[in-house]
């Protein structure tokens, strides 16, 4: 005896062959013939019709010719008197099918192409993303077309409403989600449709529909204006769920579209300072996201079985902007029937800033000063060397030193006495050392917290004195260079953290930073060593900027992933 499954499977293909049945009969009579003798209609896509052309039929993995005899007049006139109207879109349709009939006109408004692309309802389609459906977030779907995007909205709009029981509204601009006719379809279970008389009113509709009937999922097909797109945003606002598809085949399209960018936050071009570029080492104007995104997933349709999610929007949308690239996650269908995921290859961001320059030379008094040589010891404070530039890099085997809360001209003098090479710079990307006063560092400033989440070490005096001064040079500066106790350039020593005593270094590392820098090494290597990608544990910000660092000094790319806390660094080959 059959069982209960494949008497249901029987069911649908008799159903479907019924469909296909309704689509044949409003054909030219020598095309129908030539289809029924075929075996493989349930892999027939759409059968094209063009005036003085031979009828052509598209399947799933070929393109045949139906007929010997080309299209007439006469065969369009006679398909159109079988179908329904024609709307302001140029689409029709067969009562109680989702086949969908698309006309082609001359500048005189007469029809002289048609394509008629047979509609399915394949149920089970959005198994692989039924967790995010249920989760009540609004998706976006996108993918070139043909690729099962107005499927997957039907199949999704029947789930929600037949097994999840909520109230759902579809928008059906061309009939196409729920058929043609005022009964839809039974594939959208017990969703409700509303009909849009012409394209350009689908965003009074969308509006309709959340005002007048109390919906909890509202679902459109192809969107597609700017109207549209902030009608989606008023619908989120609101609290609905919101299922969409639109025009573009990746999240990278779509983000630069300017008609929907705003679907995934909006992009604006925003002017950054002179102090703010400089931090973040790009140019002054740069893209960024303007508001929140409408929808907090995009699934890019890929193939019948295989997508691409992009969840957490607005973090994907930013940190492509920022020129990081990004990696969504790929989730298909196994030979059992289980849904399988990976980590796509990385996507490299197309939206890199330009590096900062400055826009002038700055001026001293006497108009613009060439780099002076750099500080030598002095007999006596009183005859300083001039002050470079900032925009001049020290020499490699200088100490660029960053002064907060410390006397510039002290320092020099104390450089003097000491008989040591120390340069003194006014941006802190440049610095490899921050100098400052315990009062400065206890206030916690938004300078200092930026030096140490970047890996900067920052040096702290007890008071901006002269001996502590001198110490500073003593202790830090020529370990510095490697003329003591054997360390290497860029390792700080301890200075202890007496109140008597001679300066510290703020963060100094403890034995989690350790472990995090020996995993990151570790990771370094497997990538030299080949494998695509290393996912580090997750980290605070200040360990993860030193495992990016580590990872530019082995020429590794390298990516922050996740929210916090569990936000961390992947090692990747370019």
């Amino acid at each position: 005896m059959a069982t209960v499954q494949e008497e249901l499977q029987d069911i649908g293909h008799a159903k479907e062959q019924q469909e296909i049945n309704l689509i044949l009969d409003v054909l030219p009579d020598g095309v129908t013939k030539a289809l029924r003798d075929r075996n493989d209609l349930h892999h027939l896509l759409e059968i094209v019709l063009d005036l003085g052309r031979l009828p052509e039929a598209r399947f799933v993995s070929e393109e045949i010719e139906l007929d010997h005899h080309p299209v007439t007049a006469q065969d369009l006139e006679n398909v159109i008197e079988r179908i329904g109207e024609f709307g302001d879109d140029n689409r029709a349709g067969i009562e109680s099918t989702l086949h969908r009939i698309s006309a082609i006109r001359n500048r005189k408004g007469q029809v002289v192409g048609i394509t008629c692309r047979v509609g399915r309802a394949v149920f089970g389609t959005i198994k692989i993303i039924d967790d995010l459906a249920f989760s009540g977030k609004n998706i976006l779907l996108l993918g070139r077309p043909g690729v099962g995007k107005t499927t997957m909205l039907r199949e999704m709009a029947r789930v929600l409403s037949s097994e999840a029981r909520k109230r759902v509204i579809i928008v059906d601009t061309s009939n196409e989600i729920a058929g043609d006719g005022d009964v839809p379809h039974p594939a959208i279970g017990r969703s409700r449709r509303m009909q849009v008389r012409t394209p350009s009113l689908q965003h009074s509709v969308m509006i309709e529909a959340v005002e007048n009937h109390m919906p909890e999922t509202i679902i459109i097909d192809e969107m597609g204006t700017e109207q549209d797109a902030a009608a989606a945003r008023t619908i989120a606002e609101r609290g609905v769920q919101l299922i969409a598809t639109a025009h573009g085949n990746t999240l990278d399209n779509l983000i630069m579209n300017p008609t929907l960018s705003d679907l995934v936050g909006g992009i604006q071009t925003v002017t950054l300072g002179d102090q703010e570029a400089r931090y973040r080492g790009t140019q002054k104007s740069v893209l960024e996201r303007k508001a929140p995104p409408t929808f907090d997933v995009v699934v890019e349709i890929q193939g019948w079985d295989r997508l691409a999610v992009h969840d957490n929007v607005d973090q994907v949308v930013d940190q492509w902007l920022r020129g990081f690239p990004i990696a969504p996650e790929i989730r298909w269908l196994g030979d059992d029937g289980e849904v399988k995921r990976s980590q796509e290859q990385i996507r490299v961001s197309e939206a890199k800033p330009g590096v900062w320059e400055p826009e002038t030379p700055r001026q001293g008094r006497s108009g613009n000063r060439p780099a002076q040589p750099q500080m030598a010891a002095q007999s006596a404070p009183t005859a300083l060397p001039e002050i470079p530039r900032p925009e001049s890099r020290a020499k490699e085997s200088e100490v660029r030193v960053f002064l907060f809360g410390v006397g510039r001209d002290k320092l020099e003098a104390a450089a003097a006495e000491s008989n040591t090479v120390v340069h003194i710079v006014n941006e802190l990307r440049l610095a490899d050392v921050v100098l400052t006063t315990k009062t400065h560092y206890r206030r916690g400033s938004q300078l200092v917290r930026i030096a140490e989440s970047s890996g900067t070490p920052v040096c702290v005096l007890r008071k901006n004195t002269m001996p502590q001064l001198q110490e500073f040079l003593e202790t830090v500066i020529k370990d510095w260079h490697g003329g003591g106790n054997g360390r290497g350039r860029g390792q700080m020593p301890d200075l202890g953290n007496d109140d008597d005593g001679p300066p510290h270094t703020g963060g100094k590392a403890s034995p989690a930073v350790d472990r995090a820098m020996d995993e990151a090494e570790d990771a370094a290597n497997k990538v030299l060593a080949g494998e695509q990608t290393v996912h580090l544990a997750p980290q605070r910000s200040y360990i993860r900027r030193l495992q990016h660092l580590l990872g530019q000094r082995y020429n590794v790319a390298s990516v922050s992933q996740g929210r916090e806390p569990e936000r961390a660094v992947m090692f990747y080959r370019v």
